[in-house]
Order: structure tokens, then C-alpha cells, then sequence
């Protein structure tokens, strides 16, 4: 199950099935079932939740936080974890990189995803892997840098 929240922004109903399926489409890719939350929120929310929790005093357009310790992101109750998607950020990136905010919110949830399987970008060859499985997986949605 995909749970999408979303109190403090009013997404659109395209919004938020282009979450929806962005993130069902990662799942389906690494053929990986869980259930995840997926929220939507606020620079100032975004902003004081890195603080908090990574000890970077600065908005940035999204937060994963696994459900799971060790190596096994799907051990225990199938609960991945929770995605926040800072709105604003998003809307900024998209006018910054020229294409759709749709793509973006599908490409932050997508890279959130693969953070809650386990995936990583701190080295290069860790970003290379990621950077390919986003690529394919909105390029299977159809979604691409427009």
C-alpha cells in the first residue's frame, strides 16, 4: 500500500496519481513489494525535519527515513518507510532543469523509493547504479526530461 499525505499542500488529483505511480512503477522495477507514506510538505517542515534528523540546517527536496535497520530493507512487517517531498523545491527544480513539475514529484518519489530499498548515491559508482534505475524506471512510465 502507498499511502500519500499531503495536509499542508493542495495537490492536484494529477499530482498526486503521478506519485502514486511513480512510486508503484519503482517497486514493480526492482520487483519489490512494501507498503510506504509518501509525504508531501512544506520548505519550513522539510527544513526543520533535515535539521532534526541529519544535522543539515537547509531545505532540500527529499527526505527518505527507512522503516528498517541492517541489510534487509523488506525484514520484519513489510513496512518500508516514509518519503517527504518538499513541494516548493520541487516546483523550483522543474523550472530550474526545464521540464515538468509532474517529472519532478515522479523523480524525487522514484529516488525515495530506491533510498527505502537500500540504494545509495555517496560514491560514484553507488550514483551511477541509482541514476540508471530512475532513468529506467520514468523512462518505463513514460515520463522523461521534457
Amino acid at each position: 500500500m502507498i499511502e500519500l499525505v499531503s495536509e499542508a499542500v493542495a495537490l492536484t488529483e494529477a499530482e498526486r496519481a503521478g506519485i502514486t505511480a511513480a512510486a508503484e512503477a519503482a517497486l514493480a522495477y526492482e520487483r519489490k513489494k512494501g507498503d510506504l507514506c509518501v509525504m508531501v510538505d512544506t520548505p519550513e517542515r522539510i527544513r526543520t525535519l533535515n535539521r532534526d534528523f541529519r544535522h543539515v540546517d537547509r531545505v532540500t527536496d527529499v527526505l527518505t527515513f527507512p522503516a528498517w535497520e541492517g541489510e534487509d530493507p523488506l525484514g520484519g512487517d513489510g513496512y518500508l518507510g516514509d518519503i517527504m517531498i518538499c513541494y516548493d523545491r520541487a516546483k523550483e527544480q522543474a523550472e530550474e532543469y526545464g521540464h515538468s513539475l509532474s517529472r519532478e514529484l515522479a523523480f524525487l518519489t522514484v529516488h525515495g523509493v530506491l533510498h527505502l530499498l537500500g540504494y545509495d548515491h555517496m560514491t560514484g559508482p553507488e550514483e551511477r547504479v541509482m541514476r540508471e534505475r530512475q532513468t529506467a524506471i520514468l523512462n518505463g512510465m513514460g515520463v522523461t526530461r521534457e
